[in-house]
Order: C-alpha cells, then structure tokens, then sequence
C-alpha cells in the first residue's frame, strides 16, 4: 500500500504539469478555436529564458515572472502577426501553421542557448519525507499549490470581472460580441498572452524536476497534456485538470506494476482516452454542440 501511494502521489505530481500547460491549451482553443502544437515549444523558449535570467543575480522567482511577463508579450505578438492573418483560412492550414512555430521555437532555442543540457534552479528546497512508508516530495505539493492558484486565478478573472465576461463573450460568440462593442481583436491577443505565460510557468516549474534543461525538454509533456485535454474536454479548464491528473497517476502506477512491458506508460493512458472517445467525444467535461440542419 505504501508503493501504491508513494506511486499516486507522483502521479499527481506529473499530472499536475500536464494540468496546467493543458489550462494554456484550453485558453487558446476557447478563445481562437484553435489547438496551438507550439505550445509547448513556446513554454521551452520562455522557460530558456528563466534559465538566462538565473545567471544574474535574480532570485529564481523573480526570473520566472519576468519571464512570464515577455511570454505574456510574445504570445500577443504571435496571435497578431502570425495567427490572426490566417485565422480564417482552413483548419488544415492553422496545424500547419502552429506546427511551423513548434519547429521554428525549437531551432531558436538551440541557437540562442546551445544544445547542452542546463541546469535550471529551483524556486523552492528540494525535501522529501517518509511518513507511514510513503514518500512525499516538495515538488508535488509545490506544483499542486501552483495550480490551485493558477485555478483560482482563472476562475476569479473569467467569472467575477468585466474583462472576464468579454473573453468568454469572444470565445462564444465574436460576431455577436463585436456588435456589442467587445474588441475581438484584443481578447483574443489577451487570450494568447495569457496562455503564453502559463506555459512559461508550468516549463520553469517542472524543468528543475527533469535531468536539465535541453531542447526536448517539454515536448513529451505536450504530448501528455494534449492527451489529457482531450481526456477532459478541449472546451474544458476543469477537463484539462482532471484529464492531465489521471493520465499522470496513470502513467505512474502502469509503470511501477508493469515495468517490464516497454512503452506501457504511454499505452495504458491513451487507451484510457480512446475509451472515453467512444463513448464522449466531446471528453469527460466538454460540452456537446447540437447544430440545426
């Protein structure tokens, strides 16, 4: 029983991670309607950032919010200059377009900040305690407080502020909103940032857990944070927290009890989304839309 709950709390701690880049893939896609593949490659550069502020004598929190501050700034530029130009054209086109800034990030971080792996500080002490035979790591309680507040946040600017109202009012309906005299244009730049920002905390938080920092660093956590938004819902903040949580407990406990399949971690989880798809496919909280013929 220790070995299992020793397992399912880093479970937790991995699926807290797949939680909240997936908050800054919800974001995007509620907002623009658009899934962004760079996403993660954004969190990498911003999280190369971090590690380039450290250098000087910053404290590490300090370098992660500005950090977050420039991703905020990046990704309203992005939306505007490389998104909005072809936010019209075929969904076809948008992958191509998203995975063309997964590719051109990824470059740019190896040519701005090399190829050798970098070691990233951590914003907090490193402890671990045993109580009862089950060990608990400061990094999970840290990154569940994180995303407890990110949750927080989230909810309180998109349910209890003016600010809030016009982004859910964009993402429900932007013609609609522009004749109630909602700048589109500007919440959906607003959109963008705020998902940048989240990316950049999520990688300069989970980062200094990994073997460093290299230009593959984020790349399997957007793989897995994918898969839990389309476990939850891509419409769904709650769904992409719920969603990244099972597939990190699950991905922890099929690789303690069957080690010896290789690969099975990766398996067992998206068979948990393929389930779930047939059955919902709109994802455990997504919401089902009904068109008229």
């Amino acid at each position: 029983m220790a070995l299992f709950l020793t397992q399912l709390m880093n479970g937790i701690g991995s699926g807290v991670v797949y939680a909240s880049l997936g908050l800054a893939i919800v974001l995007i896609f509620r907002t623009t309607g658009i899934l962004n593949f760079a996403q993660g490659e954004m969190a990498l550069f911003a999280t190369y950032i971090t590690w380039e502020l450290t250098q000087s004598p910053l404290p590490v929190w300090l370098a992660i919010l500005i950090s977050m501050g420039i991703a905020f700034i990046a990704g309203v530029l992005i939306e505007r200059v490389i998104v909005r130009p072809v936010e019209k054209s075929s969904p076809l086109v948008l992958v191509i377009v998203t995975i063309g800034m997964f590719l051109a990030f990824n470059a740019l971080a190896q040519l701005f900040f090399g190829v050798d792996a970098k070691a990233l500080p951590r914003a907090y002490p490193d402890h671990s305690w045993i109580i009862g035979g089950v060990v608990l790591r400061s990094d999970t309680f840290v990154l569940v407080g994180v995303l407890a507040i990110e949750c927080l946040a989230l909810w309180l600017l998109l349910q209890r502020t003016k600010l809030g109202l016009a982004l859910r009012a964009v993402a429900s309906n932007p013609d609609s909103a522009r004749l109630l005299g909602i700048s589109a244009a500007t919440m959906l730049m607003l959109g963008w940032g705020l998902a940048s920002a989240l990316g950049a905390l999520a990688g300069a938080l989970v980062v200094p857990t990994t073997t460093g920092l290299t230009a593959g660093s984020m790349q399997s956590v957007l793989i897995f944070s994918f898969a839990g938004v389309a476990l939850g819902g891509f419409d769904s903040p709650l769904g992409a927290v719920v969603g990244g949580l099972i597939i990190g407990v699950a991905g922890a406990l099929t690789q303690q009890y069957l080690p010896a399949l290789s690969g099975i971690e990766i398996i067992v989880p998206f068979g948990l989304i393929l389930l779930v798809l047939m059955f919902r496919p709109q994802g455990l909280f997504g919401q089902s839309k009904v068109e008229r013929v």
